[in-house]
């Protein structure tokens, strides 16, 4: 049991909230529980070729406004994911009453018992930065020639682009900026890698070689080349020629998660840090306690989420990955199944997906009703961004004792139902992934 560990400090950006002037954690809590969606029709890029030109997105995200002077040129080599990832980490460690490098020498903890650790997806590069190297590698009739390439036409990409789109960037400038200089990692095993780093954080602080950690993850896929993949991967919702107006489109969200006849999700750009803490160190401090995490459990599963073609030929078949990573984060809270009291899913809106996770939830829970927290509608799909909104959701829930209303979930089937008669004390917090990676959370109450 991962007894004295404990999130103090809450930090989310999403469409709900997170820009400039906005609140983050409670921004996303007050959007779910009024029923909000940040889902609207896309402005950063046109998007009249694709499935779906709607998406959740961020309005006034800047990093600028949030790090020192020195650092502001640091800004023009972060990707939106780093931008997102920065900003949250800065709600966090504000909320959390932490002092770092950032506002001062004289830190909370000395920096090398500070680690980061955070979940980041395969950066999508923004594509006019692609196309200038790309242009001039190829021929008349638009074929790639790869010796143009090599001889000076890849020189076209902007000096610093790797260090802009490698994953690790995230934490890599999250760490400096708060002086991190403690156990540091980067987990890219797409939705599911907020949850592992989470996870993996609450293993490095057990062990004793971290007293806060910086954990959670980032992504955005606001992008042409995020979309296409997303496309690619047959998981975009058809909301093209429906005769729907925009503002008609807000009202009417394709996004129904674990609802067979959804016809799949829609983008999104978001994440969610943690700080991860130590429980003596935190009351040594008199830091809040927003919740306690209590288990962490992690599988892989022989298929991931490949929605190109059928999960199973069997579609009684559920993901035993799924459903083992649950039982294993259950063993370690030392609880049972019959004290999980709601859930936090990943619920994606693609059927075949949602049928392989509700069959994993069933196997876990029976035809016990838990209620079930659907939040992709409402701030999209955000990929490795997924795993840091979900346990954001599940901590600020119980720590402000308000709970959205929500469909349940029962041996993989949706009920309508109200929110719990009262505020969870233990919320599990899982997803599968595209890759196989299976990772799940308990969170209980503080008190």
């Amino acid at each position: 049991m991962a007894e004295g560990i404990v999130i103090t400090g809450i930090g989310a950006v999403t469409g709900l909230g997170g820009g400039a002037g906005q609140g983050g954690a409670a921004a996303l809590l007050n959007g779910l529980l009024e029923g909000r969606s940040a889902i609207r029709p896309i402005e950063s890029f046109d998007a009249g070729g694709f499935a779906s030109d709607l998406a959740s997105w961020i309005d006034g995200l800047d990093a600028k406004g949030i790090v020192p002077k020195h650092y502001r040129k640091a800004v023009k080599v972060m990707a939106r994911d780093t931008q997102i990832a920065v900003v949250a980490a800065a709600m966090a460690a504000e909320d959390a009453g932490l002092v770092t490098r950032v506002t001062s020498e004289e830190t909370t903890y000395p920096s090398e018992r500070m680690g980061c650790l955070i979940g980041a997806g395969l950066i999508a590069a923004e594509a006019t930065e692609v196309t200038s190297a790309l242009a001039p590698a190829s021929d008349e009739h638009g074929t790639m020639d790869l010796r143009a390439w090599g001889e000076g036409a890849m020189e076209k990409l902007p000096p610093l682009w790797m260090l802009k789109y490698l994953p690790n960037m995230l934490a890599c400038h999250v760490t400096i900026l708060h002086g991190c200089t403690g156990v540091s990692n980067t987990i890219t095993f797409g939705e599911a890698s907020g949850l592992l780093s989470i996870g993996e954080s609450m293993r490095v602080i057990e062990r004793g070689d971290a007293d806060a950690c910086f954990s959670g993850s980032a992504e955005s896929k606001l992008n042409v080349l995020g979309l296409t993949r997303l496309e690619q991967a047959g998981r975009i919702a058809q909301t093209r020629g429906k005769g729907l107006n925009p503002s008609e489109r807000s009202e009417e969200n394709p996004v129904r998660p674990f609802d067979p006849a959804s016809s799949g999700q829609l983008l999104g750009e978001g994440g969610g840090i943690l700080i991860v803490e130590r429980e003596q160190t935190a009351r040594e401090r008199g830091a809040k306690i927003a919740a306690r995490l209590v288990g962490f459990g992690a599988a892989h599963s022989a298929r991931g989420l490949d929605t190109l073609r059928p999960i199973d030929s069997d579609e009684n078949r559920t993901n035993q990955g799924l459903s083992d990573a649950i039982e294993r984060a259950l063993g370690d809270a030392g609880i049972g199944a019959d004290e999980i009291d709601a859930i936090v899913p990943h619920g994606a809106g693609v059927a075949a997906m949602d049928r392989a996770e509700g069959l994993a939830l069933g196997a876990v829970f029976g035809d016990r009703a838990v209620p079930t927290l659907c939040w992709t509608p409402s701030v999209g799909e955000c990929m490795a961004g997924n795993g840091g909104i979900q346990a954001a959701i599940g901590a600020i829930a119980l720590a402000d004792g308000r709970w959205p209303r929500t469909p349940r979930l029962a041996g993989g089937r949706m009920l309508g139902g109200p929110e719990p008669a009262d505020v969870p004390r233990h919320v599990l917090v899982c997803s599968a992934s595209l890759g196989g990676s299976n990772a799940a959370l308990v969170l209980r109450r503080a008190d």
